[in-house]
């Protein structure tokens, strides 16, 4: 069974001396991974608050308080590395992808594994529906799988038509669509109804992030030194920014104020939505930024990295929230 919780992953918690080092960004450290982690994901705003799951490669993902990092739990089980992870909307569910050539949907609060779904090859990106009724994969198989979590003894949708491995694959605004990436620069949107690919937009790089917005209308997706946003449902380009260094990962704020960026220099930047100026740049972590998200409120974002840590940031920093205390409040 998991540590006692605390126990096993503490908290490196701000401990600001005086007013002056409250304006410096001080972020929360979440250790316990042991290898690096590739992939964070939010649930949306619960009665009992909200959660961010990680996957990482030493095959333990684990579940976390969304607004302080405080460990909730570990999920014992898959044999391989973890590359993907989602948690329903609700918080309820929790479903991963991993090298043992399987995705798994598990109880996310008790930690109770539900049910395996055999794949071909390597899993690495999982998402649920909005209606949490159906799970996406991605495979290094080049294939996308919709499996019907009310049937779940049924063969799962297959969704053919990617060139290579998918490595990114989040469903759209509207239920009967979903997008992925592979290794080459495109996205591309199927239509479930038909199972064909309905729409491939070129990219000036190959996509190593996608990300669907908390309203569900846009789609962030970061590819080389450009993030660039996309209708969820036309992928007409909506804006297209350049950012300082090549970019693994990117999330979009709730309010679409502004967006945070991180990958291959260890930085994070923080850049304005509609202009793309460099708002803050931090760097905090000792490998490259692999993943980064922001929580459903907007007052914090999360970090995973090639340095086994996750870290979470203050959207306003002095601000007084969660762990973070302004002495001057």
């Amino acid at each position: 069974p998991p540590p006692p919780r605390g126990q096993d992953c503490p908290i490196d918690r701000p401990r600001p001396r005086d007013s002056t080092a409250m304006s410096r960004q001080t972020p929360l450290t979440c250790p316990g991974h042991t290898r690096p982690v590739v992939h964070l994901h939010y649930s949306e705003i619960t009665p009992s608050g909200f959660y961010f799951i990680s996957a990482s490669k030493d095959g333990k993902p684990m579940l976390r308080q969304g607004d302080t990092g405080d460990w909730v739990g570990t999920y014992e089980g898959h044999k391989g590395a973890v590359w993907g992870a989602s948690l329903s909307r609700d918080a309820s569910r929790a479903a991963t992808g991993a090298a043992d050539f399987t995705a798994k949907l598990w109880n996310a609060m008790s930690g109770d594994e539900i049910r395996t779904f055999s794949h071909k090859h390597i899993v690495k990106a999982v998402d649920f529906s909005e209606d949490s009724q159906k799970l996406l994969s991605g495979c290094n198989d080049k294939l996308l799988r919709v499996f019907d979590l009310g049937s779940p003894e049924a063969e799962p949708q297959v969704l053919e038509g990617s060139p290579s491995a998918v490595k990114c694959a989040v469903w759209s605004k509207e239920p009967s669509f979903v997008v992925a990436c592979a290794e080459d620069p495109q996205l591309r949107m199927w239509d479930v109804r038909s199972g064909a690919v309905a729409r491939t937009l070129p990219l000036d790089g190959s996509a190593t992030s996608v990300e669907l917005s908390r309203d569900r209308a846009l789609l962030t997706v970061a590819h080389g030194r450009t993030v660039s946003f996309f209708d969820a449902v036309s992928l007409e380009k909506v804006k297209s920014h350049p950012v300082p260094a090549v970019a693994y990962s990117a999330s979009l704020h709730p309010e679409r104020e502004c967006f945070v960026a991180g990958g291959e220099d260890f930085k994070i930047y923080k850049m304005d939505f509609e202009d793309g100026k460099e708002l803050e740049s931090y760097k905090g972590h000792f490998g490259p930024v692999h993943c980064l998200r922001y929580s459903p409120d907007g007052e914090v974002y999360c970090s995973g990295s090639e340095d086994g840590t996750i870290r979470l940031w203050l959207n306003t920093v002095g601000k007084t929230y969660g762990l973070w205390k302004n002495p001057t409040d």
